[in-house]
This record gives C-alpha cells, sequence and structure tokens, in this order.
C-alpha cells in the first residue's frame, strides 16, 4: 500500500508532467475541442487568445472582446479563404510564404462565424466572401495566428480560428495572466514541434497475442506518447529479424473503409490485403497509424466528402477546407521502427512520399513492394486523383 509520502511524490511527479511541452499543448488541444479560449504566445512576446472557429458563439465573442486589446479577428488558411472568394491583396501575398499560410480577417459585428465553415461550391464562394467577409488584413502576430491554426489541425478542427489580440510585451507573464483569468496558456513553439516530440516520445503500453483471419501468428503493440496523446498500433506477424529487411506496411487508420467497408477508398482491402500478404510472407509488420483522412480527422473527412460529392477530386477537396492535400507525417512510424530494432525494410506502398520521409528520416527503403487493388466502380476518380495529382504508382 503506498504510503502519504510516496503518493506525494506521485502528485509531484503528476505535477511536473503537466507543465512539460507535450501536456501543454494536449490540454490545449482539448480546451479547443470543447470550445474554450487558449492564450498562445510567442517569444517576441506576440500573444493572442484563440477560439475554434467550429465552436465560437456570441458568449464566445463577448467574452473575448471583454479579455482582448483589440477586436477579435477571424483567422484561417490562405486555401480556405479563397475557397470561400477571398481575394488576397498582392502586398499581403508577398509577405504571406507559403500557400497554406494563414490569413488574418476583420469580423464584421453580426457575420455569423460558421461562414467560414460551410462547404463551398465555386458558384457560391464570391456570394459567399461579398455578402459576409472581409477583405485580409495584416495580422498584429502573424507567428500566434500560424500556431493557432496548427493547433485547430492537431484537435482536428477546421483550420480556422477566432482570435482575440493581446498587446505585444515580452516582459508580461502571459502565463500568470491567463491563469488569473481561468485560460489555458501555450507557447507557440511547443504547437510548432508538438508533432515530432510526441513522436519521439512514443513508448509500447501494451503488447497481446490477436489471431488474425489471414495472420493467426499475429500480436498487436501499442504504443503512446508519455502525455498520454494519440496512439499508434504494431500489427506484428510472424517472428521479425531485424537484420534483414523487414516486410513493412503503414497504414493510416480509415474508419470508413477498414470498418464499414466504404467503397470511396481502397483501404479496407489495402489493410486486409497487407496483413494477409505479411502473413504469405511469413513476417512482417503493419503500422496502424492514427492519421484518419491523411491527417485531417473523420469529421473533416466527411466533409471533403461532401465536397467530392459536389464535384471536387480528393486532393481539391481537402484543400478546399483549408488543409494541404495530404497533412500526415511519418515522425511516429520512424520512431516505432527504430524502437522495434528495425533500420532496413521493404514497405509495401504506392506512395512515393512514404519513401521520401522514411528515408529522409534514416529508415532505408531498400526496395518497393507494389500494393494495388483494382477499382470498383465507385473509387475509380479516387485513385485516377491519387496517381495524377499525389504521384501514387499503380
Amino acid at each position: 500500500m503506498p504510503t502519504p509520502s510516496s503518493r506525494r511524490g506521485d502528485i509531484r511527479a503528476a505535477d511536473t508532467l503537466s507543465h512539460t511541452p507535450l501536456a501543454a499543448v494536449e490540454r490545449a488541444i482539448a480546451e479547443l475541442r470543447r470550445g474554450g479560449a487558449v492564450l498562445i504566445r510567442d517569444t517576441d512576446g506576440s500573444a493572442g487568445l484563440a477560439v475554434a472557429a467550429e465552436s465560437c458563439g456570441d458568449a464566445t465573442l463577448a467574452q473575448l472582446r471583454g479579455l482582448a486589446s483589440d477586436a477579435p479577428v477571424l483567422v484561417t488558411t490562405r486555401r480556405r479563404a479563397e475557397a470561400v472568394g477571398i481575394e488576397i491583396p498582392p502586398h499581403i501575398a508577398r509577405g504571406m510564404g507559403g500557400a497554406n499560410k494563414p490569413v488574418t480577417l476583420d469580423l464584421p459585428s453580426g457575420v455569423p462565424v460558421d461562414v467560414i465553415l460551410r462547404p463551398t461550391a465555386p458558384d457560391q464562394a464570391a456570394h459567399i466572401a461579398t455578402r459576409h467577409l472581409s477583405r485580409p488584413i495584416a495580422s498584429h502576430a502573424p507567428t500566434v495566428a500560424e500556431a493557432a491554426i496548427e493547433l485547430a489541425k492537431l484537435a482536428r478542427l477546421m483550420p480556422a480560428v477566432v482570435m482575440g489580440p493581446l498587446a505585444r510585451d515580452r516582459a508580461r507573464p502571459w502565463r500568470e495572466w491567463a491563469a488569473a483569468r481561468d485560460t489555458l496558456y501555450v507557447d507557440a513553439a511547443d504547437i510548432r514541434g508538438y508533432e515530432k516530440l510526441a513522436a519521439s516520445e512514443l513508448r509500447p503500453v501494451a503488447d497481446a497475442r490477436v489471431p488474425l483471419e489471414n495472420a493467426e501468428n499475429a500480436r498487436i503493440v501499442a504504443w503512446r506518447p508519455a502525455d498520454g496523446g494519440k496512439e499508434h498500433l504494431a500489427i506484428v506477424i510472424g517472428e521479425i529479424d531485424p537484420t534483414a529487411p523487414v516486410l513493412v506496411r503503414l497504414h493510416s487508420e480509415c474508419f470508413t473503409g477498414d470498418l464499414l467497408a466504404s467503397l470511396r477508398c481502397d483501404c479496407g482491402e489495402q489493410l486486409r490485403g497487407a496483413i494477409a500478404e505479411i502473413a504469405r510472407h511469413g513476417s512482417g509488420v503493419l503500422l496502424y497509424l492514427a492519421q484518419e483522412g491523411r491527417g485531417i480527422g473523420l469529421v473533416n473527412k466527411l466533409r471533403a466528402y461532401q465536397l467530392q460529392d459536389g464535384g471536387f477530386d480528393t486532393v481539391d477537396a481537402n484543400e478546399q477546407l483549408g488543409f494541404d492535400a495530404d497533412e500526415r507525417l511519418y515522425w511516429p512510424a520512424v520512431t516505432i521502427l527504430r524502437q522495434m530494432g528495425i533500420a532496413r525494410i521493404r514497405l509495401m506502398t504506392n506512395n512515393p512520399e512514404k519513401i521520401g520521409q522514411l528515408s529522409s528520416y534514416g529508415i532505408d527503403v531498400v526496395e518497393r513492394v507494389r500494393h494495388v487493388f483494382p477499382a470498383n466502380g465507385h473509387n475509380e476518380k479516387y485513385l485516377r486523383t491519387k496517381a495524377e495529382k499525389s504521384g501514387h504508382l499503380f
């Protein structure tokens, strides 16, 4: 039975963990998802209060106006702004850098914030922009705005936030300011470094034998970062020999394809086909990664499907929502492979981006193993787009 002193030690350890960068970002993600405000500060003293546009109602706007030093603004990605018909003035576009950097918009009184969230057909875009949204303005804190958009993406929300600007002040103790107002605080640098740090902190937390229909000699190992964030799975089939190239498949979770056998994609066939092929080979690993919808999450994937039904392809639909065509990073896969002692692999994939990322992170991809399944009549355009726009090798 734990003694009082040992329990105090546990509490101190937990308190220390709660102030780590990973824990701070995870709490900010949860706060954003539940509709709360998060104070984001960068090293130059710039700061702002961010609320997810998806959950920003009148009461939240009133709260932001009461706390911020200036009127709240709407921040989204350049792609999303252009998707709803907003023209980016040249002087602002020149300073933005990448094609998907944040755009800051005035938020006219009485305009519903969710106008920026509605899936929009091209013929509706100009009307919505003209009626509801203003021209872009220069951001008072561009790095904070960029971190806020990244936080929304990490929360698997639409990349759009309402921000309450705060006066730039290097000396102000922003953490204490936030605590006094019952508001979560997070550093912009911690948001920017979150995905790589979370991947580096992955550790195996469970390992069980799970006989599968096409691979009876299988076990599943669950990996979780120290902060308790997203879990990834390794399906290990047979006995792995890390001294030889290991047959590996990276599979991003797909609820609709893997579980429901959706005909819109080929994910379910790829999953079951990879397990069967690894079993036929005798051994290998399938990494089941928490990257639904190419990293945008299930809800946003369904929104993308709605746009696809209106005529967009799978790449354009993601970009219309304000995301990159593919938001996935494969640091978790690299960490798991390294911890399993696997440095050389035969990668079962049609996606050259996977080969490129793994190779750049030090995994030796000695061979690409083709992994192709016939179209079914519903996913022909999807597969064609992956080949033509994403460079998949069919």
